[in-house]
C-alpha cells in the first residue's frame, strides 16, 4: 500500500499574524547582506503549483517516496511515464516577477545568496547567481549504480524515441514535475537504463523519504552565518529541510522576515510575516527600493537542461 509522506501541520493560534506592510522588508533590503530562501510559492505564478496553499497538490496527489521508487519496478515506471509527460510543460515555465525581482536584488548587491527548495531552475533562468539547488535540479539525471550525471534533455529524447506516440492528457503538474496520469494511462511505458553502466536513472533531485546531502546541508548553514538576515519567500517551512535553516538564522540572533500569503511552521521565528501575493510584493519593495525589474527575463534564456550552480 502507498503511504501518504507526512507533510503537514497545524498552526497554533500564537502564531505571528500577517501583515500587509512592506517595510521590514525593504528595510532588510536596502541594509544588505540578505540570504534567500524561496519554495514553490515563488513559482505558482509561473504556472507551476505549490503544495499546499489553496488547491495545492498534496490535496489530489502523493509524491513519489524515494523508498518506493528504489523498490519497485513499476513504481520507476509510474514515476519516469509521468515525469516525462510533466517534463514537457516544466520545461517551458518562464520566471515571474518574484524570481525577476529577486535577481534584480541580487545585481544591485544586496543578496548574499539564494537556497531555493525548488527543483524548477527559474531562480537562474531569471538571472540569479550563488544559487543552491537544495532539493537538486529536475534538469539532471543521475544513475543510482555508478552516479553518473547526465543532462534531462538528453534522457527526454531518449524517451520520446523510445515511446513514439505517448501523448496522454494529465490531469494536472506538481511542483516536482510529476504530472497526474492514471495506471492505464502509464500502460507499458518504456524506462530507460543508464547509458554508462546500465543502471536505474532517478532525477537528480531530494524525493520525499530521502536526506538532502550533508555537504549540501553545511553549505547552507555557512551561508546562513554569513547573512545579516534571512528572508523566506513562498514557503510554508513544513519540512526540516527548509525550517531548520530559519531556527538557526533566529537561535543566532539574525532577523527573519517572511512573504507567504498562508502561516508558516517557522512564523514564530520571524519578526514579521507578509500575507501578500509574492510577485506583487517583491516588485513593491524593488520599486521603493529604485531598483527596475524587467518585464521580460532579466537572466539568460532557458535552455531545456540547463541546471544551476552545482551545490557542494
Amino acid at each position: 500500500m502507498r503511504m501518504r509522506p507526512t507533510l503537514s501541520w497545524t498552526p497554533s493560534e500564537d502564531l505571528l499574524p500577517g501583515t500587509t506592510s512592506l517595510a521590514p522588508v525593504a528595510d532588510a533590503l536596502r541594509a544588505g547582506g540578505v540570504l534567500v530562501l524561496s519554495g514553490a510559492g515563488i513559482s505558482t505564478e509561473s504556472g507551476i503549483p505549490d503544495y499546499r496553499g489553496a488547491g495545492g497538490s498534496l490535496s489530489r496527489h502523493t509524491p513519489m517516496t524515494y523508498q518506493e521508487f528504489t523498490a519497485d519496478a513499476q513504481a520507476q515506471r509510474r514515476y519516469w511515464a509521468r515525469s516525462h509527460l510533466g517534463w514537457r510543460t516544466f520545461g517551458r515555465a518562464r520566471p515571474n516577477p518574484g524570481h525577476r525581482a529577486v535577481a534584480a536584488f541580487g545585481r544591485h548587491g544586496l543578496l548574499t545568496g539564494v537556497i531555493t527548495q525548488n527543483v524548477d531552475g527559474l531562480h537562474q533562468s531569471a538571472g540569479s547567481e550563488r544559487v543552491v539547488e537544495l532539493h537538486g535540479s529536475l534538469e539532471r539525471v543521475v544513475c543510482l549504480s555508478c552516479g553518473a550525471l547526465s543532462p534531462r534533455r538528453e534522457l527526454a529524447r531518449r524517451l520520446e524515441e523510445a515511446n513514439a506516440g505517448f501523448a496522454p492528457t494529465a490531469a494536472g503538474i506538481n511542483p516536482d514535475g510529476d504530472a497526474d496520469l492514471t495506471d492505464e494511462q502509464v500502460g507499458d511505458f518504456r524506462v530507460l537504463p543508464c547509458t554508462v553502466c546500465g543502471g536505474v536513472l532517478k532525477p537528480d533531485v531530494v524525493f520525499f523519504g530521502e536526506a538532502v546531502p550533508p555537504r549540501r546541508v553545511e553549505h547552507c548553514r555557512e551561508l546562513v552565518d554569513q547573512a545579516v538576515s534571512l528572508l523566506v519567500l513562498g514557503s510554508s517551512l513544513t519540512v526540516m529541510s527548509g525550517l531548520r535553516f530559519v531556527r538557526q538564522a533566529a537561535q543566532a540572533g539574525k532577523p527573519v522576515l517572511i512573504v507567504n500569503r498562508d502561516p508558516t511552521r517557522g512564523d514564530r521565528h520571524a519578526v514579521t510575516r507578509v500575507a501578500l501575493p509574492l510577485g506583487a510584493a517583491l516588485t513593491t519593495v524593488a520599486g521603493r527600493l529604485g531598483i527596475p525589474v524587467d518585464d521580460q527575463v532579466a537572466g539568460r534564456d532557458r535552455v531545456e537542461g540547463q541546471g544551476g550552480e552545482a551545490a557542494p
